[in-house]
């Protein structure tokens, strides 16, 4: 296996948490075609309850007011790079009922879920075949690491490649292990990761205990890896709360898939702009002050703010 998703510690008996899974990259097929909140929703009973908005309770308010202004993601297309074919399930809820399903799905629904109107993809990692990009914005969510050198791997090469390009925001999960990204972990290292360092349309995506406020500052998960002394690193990376208490869903990788649905909701608002304009404005509206001791080896560039980025009449 050559890929691996992070799992923390386990959240519930029996259960990992945020997979970073090994296997090999594969087959895309068609998720959705996009929806409203209340269509995902179904009417499910949950123990994470709908919002009035139309949000889920471990999503950030900013979501409904993006919603609310039309904002949902439509015109994007959204990538989802994972494990949707081994028998490793995960149990959680994310609003729509309590359930078992593999990393890949869990990953899938939360991007839909924050940007039910874009087009969502599954790109099977266990299968040799390179990820193609669709028409218009492209949005690639890499919750897993490679743990393979990336030109051994047909999947991990056509990511860098399209990274190397600038041809789709790539949202990349730092990991689970307390250390700074990059750093090996005994035998193991992630070398997609350090392949992406330094490139224009990536932001690494780390994981803090909840959605930060100024009243309620969050501070960095203790499993989440960080940015570290490594000025490329801070400069690309971003974190967003994950709030496993109501999900059951924990790690760095939930929280990529929270980004993801971001960029797609800012490519539906910014409809010509180019995937570096989005990621450059994801960066430059992280927040700093809805964090514990900020600095940037930790944090990066703050805690994205959704309702900042979406501010401007225009990007260019």
């Amino acid at each position: 296996m050559r890929k691996i998703q992070s799992l923390p510690v386990a959240l519930v008996a029996g259960l990992g948490l945020f997979l970073c899974l090994t296997a090999q990259s594969g087959f895309a097929g068609d998720l959705s075609d996009g929806g409203t909140a209340a269509e995902l929703a179904g009417g499910s009973s949950s123990g994470c309850p709908q919002n009035a908005d139309g949000t889920f309770c471990w999503m950030s308010p900013d979501i409904g007011q993006a919603w609310a202004s039309g904002y949902t993601g439509s015109g994007v297309s959204v990538t989802i790079v994972d494990d949707f074919t081994s028998n490793d399930e995960m149990e959680a809820d994310l609003g729509l009922g309590r359930k078992s399903q593999l990393h890949g799905n869990w990953m899938a629904d939360t991007a839909r879920m924050v940007a039910p109107g874009a087009k969502m993809f599954e790109h099977d990692y266990e299968n040799d075949i390179p990820v193609n990009l669709q028409n218009g914005l492209n949005v690639l969510n890499l919750s897993y690491g490679g743990m393979h050198p990336v030109n051994s791997d047909p999947v991990d090469r056509s990511i860098v490649d399209v990274a190397r390009e600038g041809t789709a925001f790539i949202a990349k999960a730092a990991d689970n292990d307390g250390i700074p990204i990059g750093t090996p972990k005994g035998e193991e290292m992630d070398f997609l990761a350090l392949e992406l360092v330094g490139m224009p349309t990536t932001v690494f995506v780390g994981a803090l205990d909840h959605n930060g406020t100024p009243g309620n500052k969050a501070k960095l998960a203790s499993y989440s890896n960080y940015p570290g002394s490594n000025p490329d690193l801070q400069s690309q990376f971003l974190t967003v709360g994950v709030e496993d208490d109501k999900t059951s869903l924990r790690g760095t990788s939930f929280g990529t898939a929270v980004i993801s649905g971001y960029a797609a909701i800012l490519g539906s608002k910014f409809t010509t702009a180019t995937p570096t304009q989005i990621t450059n404005l994801l960066l430059d509206t992280a927040r700093t002050d809805t964090l514990v001791n900020y600095k940037p080896e930790t944090y990066g560039r703050g805690e994205a703010s959704l309702s900042r980025a979406l501010a401007p009449i225009s990007i260019r």
